[in-house]
């Protein structure tokens, strides 16, 4: 299993960016797909980007397509996600979670991710 740790959030200015790492202790890592989802308050947590044994390799979500970047270094058992042009809509709890079971058809899901970080804070003030 997974053991996840993500660090990196913090409160920037609308447009600015941050580096998110989620680091496993566990060295496993490099078997599983590894997603990035967020949950705003109120509202229900959401897919943002996955990376793994996909056709294409990655999946966005069209809300940070083009703005955010999901890499992995699986030497080193860290996924990350960098984030540009942030929006004060951005501002969530992140997690980053790691799955066997998620393919091309069902990465957007949580229930498909078996092991899920803490979260970080990130605030992107206006």
């Amino acid at each position: 299993q997974v053991h996840a740790v993500e660090s990196g959030g913090g409160l920037v200015q609308a447009g600015g960016s941050l580096r998110l790492s989620c680091a496993d202790s566990t060295r496993t890592f490099s078997s599983y797909i590894m997603g990035w989802f967020r949950q705003a308050p109120g509202k229900e947590r959401e897919f943002g980007s996955a990376i793994g044994w996909f056709a294409g390799g990655t999946h966005y979500a069209d809300a940070v397509k083009g703005r955010f970047t999901i890499s992995r270094d699986d030497a080193e058992n860290t996924l990350y996600l960098k984030m540009n042009s942030l929006k004060p809509e951005d501002t969530a709890v992140y997690y980053c979670a790691a799955s066997r079971r998620a393919d091309d058809s069902t990465y957007y899901l949580t229930d498909k991710y078996a092991f899920w970080g803490q979260g970080t804070q990130v605030t992107v003030s206006s």
